[in-house]
């Protein structure tokens, strides 16, 4: 597992899944995994990087032992994406008490404003090798 970065996301969240996908067709050269922070590998690597598992309203990108939430997730994994998501690190010049301010707004309105599945979403055939059991 710790070859490929790992993404946890909220599995419900129509946004999340949004993002999941748009993530999974930028990664053209397959680098990331993913689990919903409900699942039970979800669940385990958030306990294994004292995460709570109670709160599901962050992204977590784990990356070479370390676990990185909310936007600096988002700043970590952009880069890898290739090409001119590398101009996404610029963000790191913006302070993280006012990215993840923003990014809370989004988190405590994602539903309302998005939607909500019933359970998690189950990928197609063609992507659930990119999936963690």
């Amino acid at each position: 597992m710790q070859e490929h970065p790992i993404i946890l996301f909220d599995g419900v969240c129509n946004f999340c899944n949004g993002a999941i996908n748009f993530i999974i067709k930028q990664d053209k050269k397959r680098i990331f995994r993913f689990a919903p922070l409900q699942s039970e590998i979800g669940q385990q690597l958030l306990s294994k990087y004292s995460l709570s598992a109670e709160k599901l309203d962050s992204f977590v990108l784990i990356d070479n032992g370390k676990a990185y939430q909310k936007t600096s997730a988002t700043i970590q994994l952009y880069p890898k994406l290739g090409g001119g998501w590398k101009m996404m690190k610029g963000l790191w010049i913006v302070p993280q008490f006012i990215r993840d301010f923003f990014y809370d707004v989004i988190a405590k309105n994602r539903y309302r404003w998005f939607g909500k599945k019933e359970a998690c979403m189950i990928p197609s055939p063609e992507i659930r090798s990119l999936f963690l059991q």
